[in-house]
């Protein structure tokens, strides 16, 4: 069956009803679930992403991280990222992408893709 791509990173393989990394068609998980649960995560320091941009002083456009993380999620297969997010601490991932996968296997077998 046809693959339909969801994002710049990410396809559906309507046939197995799988998430698969568009790059390099490692399964991220099942798609009625969410594919971020099968992503290698980092918390990367809010401070390298967002440098001090006001001479050094106590000020800064850099997010408290008691307050927020930044989290990036990679293909297990071949370290695209995927997504990130910002989160407060103790925050649950996201699940931000479902999809009614009934009507896109209805619609991709109306139009099939070579």
């Amino acid at each position: 069956m046809n693959r339909v791509r969801i994002t710049e990173t990410l396809l559906i393989d309507c046939g197995s009803e799988r998430w698969l990394c568009q790059r390099c068609e490692t399964d991220l998980g099942a798609a009625r679930g969410n594919y971020k649960e099968s992503c290698l995560l980092h918390e990367r320091p809010l401070q390298e992403v967002h440098p001090p941009m006001t001479g050094g002083g106590a000020y800064t456009f850099t997010p408290n991280p008691e307050y927020c993380r930044l989290i990036e999620f990679y293909c297990p297969g071949c370290g695209v990222i995927i997504e990130t997010e910002y989160l407060p601490p103790g925050h649950p991932i996201t699940h931000d992408i479902e999809i009614d996968i009934d009507a896109l296997k209805q619609r991709a077998r109306a139009n099939p893709t070579p």
